[in-house]
């Protein structure tokens, strides 16, 4: 019988941590860019990117999965083991990663430290409210939902239809009570009553602007740019029309430095963003790689869930913001999932996995491995080179590791097995070495779409290529709001297509490669701050105090980036 390992906490508990100071200098980050709390994190100035500009750029190294189960397969801590295995092999490495929502955390899924012995550290810190970066989010969002219905009270100058506004309210909590609301209830001082509802704060559109912003001031101009409604003519109203720009931006100053934190091997780990995989882009932020790039022979990053979804929007989306473009990508696959890809197994989140998942049968590898398969040409679409890591559990058996291994080679793929859970850095030098030869390859990384392509082109490019989609069917909505959206002006917008993350479809019952299905686009949404539309198909529903006086109106950051107006 495989001996139980001590918990993540007891683990990170046991480490023993360097001062952050130290970390910071091996990356050849000088105290004068660091902001400390406490001893072991440090936020890091955005200066910094500048000031390293002049050294090497390393390898970067996108880490995606096939479709995972509702339990995960470990991309985080794939990322974490990667990073420190590269140092076992005689490289540098420093990773980077998407912050925690405590609403995963204090739900089924839990943290996002990593785990077993490849983790971020410290647990504690990561996984609740580290530097407040998540606070600041909800603050913006919720100020700028303040002002949308203070301006309505206050006379509604800009015509905004209160039947179309888009803008809602966040928490960073699981809260089902609160997804569909009413606002504005009691007496006439308390507003104008109408429809509202909270999202969790990993999918605000502000979280996502965070995420692809390269400085403050393009964070500052994407934050005005927010679409929070439509006038009766079909009109967009933005966050800058209300005044409201300037006063997000000074709440989200200090959070869009990255957080720099550790691996218990001490390896640099990058924490920064956290949109969520399934409805936003997925991928942590932009400056965080900005200056990881230049701190080590490679930057291990994460896109979310598997490769038709974070990995598709990391390509298309967050490498068209940051000009950083991928020299290989790595796809964790693990046995349980693969057999679930097969059909024969449900598993639940929060459950004891089905006893029969975990006999041996390589042959059910063999079938799941059709998801594989996919994700692996998903990938190569983009002309990036891909590496199978399969995260080894203790129930596996060597014949379904040969099951995997037989499929890579099938297509020319690299692929090695990975104990990094188990075994920290050690674990995962196979993985280091095959990760090290695919970056040698030459590098062919193309976009999948033309930003000038229409937004149908880009949405039916990416149903028909990513997914395996015979087609599109729109919602009379949807294409309505589609031709709205080309007319104003978001035509060359990126698109980022909200569905669920448990199968390469939009059903969340079709497993391995599905064909013969057609994309059920029934809303579009704007995000004009982030440059990306929501396609969303299936039912989205994610979880998860009224100004009267406009003072925020003036509160706003000057070319420096001080705040000014603030009384």
């Amino acid at each position: 019988m495989t001996p139980q390992m001590d918990s993540a906490l007891t683990i990170a508990r046991a480490a023993t941590l360097r001062p952050i100071a130290d970390i910071a200098a091996a990356m050849g980050i000088s105290d004068e860019y660091l902001e400390p709390y406490g001893r072991y994190v440090t936020k890091v100035r955005l200066d910094a990117i500048e000031a390293l500009a002049e050294r090497p750029r390393g390898k970067y190294i996108v880490v995606t999965a096939v479709t995972p189960t509702p339990l995960g397969e470990g991309k985080t801590t794939t990322v974490l083991g990667l990073a420190q295995g590269l140092h076992h092999v005689g490289a540098t490495a420093t990773a980077a990663i998407r912050q925690s929502s405590m609403g995963p955390t204090f739900g089924i899924k839990g943290g996002a430290a990593g785990g077993g012995y490849s983790q971020a550290a410290p647990f504690e810190a990561l996984n609740l409210h580290l530097t407040g970066d998540m606070h600041a989010v909800t603050a913006a969002h919720n100020q700028l939902a303040a002002m949308v219905d203070n301006h309505i009270y206050h006379g509604n100058e800009l015509g905004l239809a209160t039947d179309a506004i888009t803008w809602r309210r966040c928490l960073d909590v699981n809260d089902r009570a609160l997804r569909n609301i009413v606002v504005g209830l009691g007496s006439g001082e308390d507003g104008v009553p109408r429809q509202s509802g909270f999202d969790i704060t990993a999918a605000s559109e502000v979280m996502a602007i965070l995420a692809l912003s390269t400085s403050l001031r393009d964070m500052r101009s994407r934050l005005g740019r927010i679409v929070v409604g439509f006038t009766k003519a079909g009109e967009p109203v933005t966050a800058e029309q209300l005044r409201a720009g300037g006063a997000m931006a000074v709440i989200m100053r200090d959070a869009l430095k990255p957080n720099l934190l550790q691996t218990l091997e001490n390896t640099p780990v990058l924490v920064h963003a956290g949109p969520f995989g399934n409805i936003a882009h997925g991928n942590s932020s932009v400056v965080a790689d900005q200056l990881g790039i230049h701190t080590a022979d490679y930057l291990v990053t994460e896109a979310g869930f598997g490769a038709d979804m974070g990995a598709e929007r990391f390509f298309n989306i967050k490498s068209r913001v940051s000009g950083l473009t991928p020299d290989a990508a790595v796809i964790v696959v693990t046995v349980r999932a693969l057999k679930a890809h097969s059909g024969a197994h449900r598993i639940v989140a929060g459950r004891p996995l089905p006893p029969a998942l975990l006999a041996e049968n390589p042959e059910e590898v063999l079938q799941g491995g059709e998801n594989l398969r996919k994700q692996i040409e998903n990938v190569q679409l983009h002309g990036v080179t891909p590496v199978v890591a399969i995260n080894a559990f203790p129930e596996d058996h060597a014949s379904e590791y040969e099951a995997i291994f037989s499929i890579a080679s099938s297509l020319g793929v690299r692929c090695a097995v990975t104990r990094h859970f188990a075994e920290g850095g050690a674990g995962a030098v196979d993985l280091a070495r095959e990760v090290i030869a695919a970056t040698k390859e030459p590098s062919s990384f193309r976009m999948l779409y033309d930003s000038n392509a229409s937004l149908r082109e880009k949405i039916e490019t990416i149903a028909q290529r990513v997914y395996g989609a015979e087609g599109v069917d729109y919602s009379p909505q949807a294409a309505k709001r589609l031709d709205l959206f080309e007319k104003v002006g978001f035509g060359h917008f990126s698109v980022c297509i909200a569905k669920t993350h448990l199968s390469i479809s939009s059903n969340p019952q079709l497993k391995g490669a599905p064909t013969g299905w057609r994309l059920p686009v029934r809303e579009v949404r704007a995000s004009a701050g982030a440059g990306f539309i929501y396609a969303i198909c299936g039912d989205m529903r994610t979880m998860p105090g009224l100004s009267l006086h406009p003072a925020a109106e003036n509160i706003d950051l000057d070319d420096d980036g001080n705040i000014v107006g603030l009384y």
